[in-house]
């Protein structure tokens, strides 16, 4: 996905002459350099300095530049995130948040650098938009669209190597859910590359009698309620998988959609309420609850909890 993202760069740079790109010293890790190489007097590296580097950005944006900041996750969501709720949030800039290394996918560095809370923290902050990607075509498709968006973008970068899941015909939009599997027993709505796990799960239910739909929500906020709505109303029980805690994130944003309209039996797959450790990516991911075995298993709870609560 890092090199995706790099030449993704590139051919943003060549459609939109106002785009600029900014690093806090991490151009080698998320291959924003692949930019620079491209556009020298467009990229500008502020070295290590994450509050610096969403002020400078913000500055951008109000000389009518379309700025896409680079650092890691987990500082946008720390280190950086007075700037970003004050600055760029509450003062409306036109500014795009590249979070690199987001999830789990920093492993070998360990909880300190995992970005578990996020989502959760910039979907609170009003006037952003939550972007989580896939697969290298959702990345190419979508950052295009966040480009145009008019006001402040966070979206997640996964560090490791992402299974491919899209074709050609694939054309999502943003704010916008997009049902991958047809299923009437079950709703799974996931985001990001556990995305390729749901759908593993989904044919594995299959060979059970057990019909799951498949959601891919990318959008995190705004959510799309009308195809969670649908959802419920037709499966009747949803699984929501996230890489992220089960707190604040995209099961808490389903669930408190739900809560107000259309109230099925959830489950929801992410971390649950903890930390996790270092080690090699997927084996942690499997360690702390997001193994395709995980998803279905909460399919089969949830649809006893249907099946007892009548939906």
């Amino acid at each position: 996905m890092r090199k995706v993202y790099g030449e993704a760069l590139i051919q943003i740079g060549k459609d939109f002459p106002d785009v600029v790109v900014l690093s806090a010293d991490v151009k080698n890790s998320d291959h924003s350099y692949m930019f620079e190489d491209h556009f020298p007097d467009r990229f500008i590296n502020v070295g290590i300095a994450e509050q610096a580097l969403v002020d400078v950005a913000v500055g951008f944006s109000k000389c009518g530049k379309i700025p896409v900041a680079n650092t890691f996750a987990f500082l946008f969501a720390t280190r950086a995130l007075e700037m970003v709720r004050t600055h760029l949030c509450y003062g409306q800039a036109n500014v795009k948040l590249a979070g690199a290394y987001a999830g789990l996918s920093d492993s070998f560095d360990g909880p300190t650098h995992h970005s578990i809370t996020d989502l959760a923290i910039m979907a609170a902050l009003p006037n952003m938009t939550v972007v989580v990607f896939s697969d290298p075509l959702n990345l190419q498709v979508l950052l295009p669209q966040i480009i145009k968006l008019d006001g402040p973008v966070y979206f997640r970068l996964c560090r490791n190597e992402v299974e491919p899941i899209f074709s050609s015909h694939y054309k999502p939009e943003l704010g916008k859910g997009v049902q991958l599997m047809e299923g009437s027993d079950v709703s799974i709505i996931g985001c990001g590359i556990l995305l390729s796990r749901c759908i593993k799960a989904a044919k594995e239910l299959l060979k059970q009698g057990i019909h799951a739909r498949v959601i891919e929500m990318h959008t995190i906020k705004p959510l799309d309620a009308d195809i969670v709505r649908k959802c419920a109303l037709e499966t009747g029980a949803i699984v929501t998988v996230e890489e992220h805690s089960v707190i604040g994130g995209l099961g808490s944003s389903v669930a408190h959609l739900l809560a107000k309209t259309t109230p099925v039996p959830m489950e929801m797959i992410g971390l649950n309420d903890r930390f996790a450790e270092t080690g090699p990516y997927h084996e942690i991911l499997d360690k702390y609850g997001m193994a395709v075995d995980d998803i279905v298993s909460s399919v089969t709870k949830v649809l006893n909890r249907k099946k007892a609560s009548h939906f």
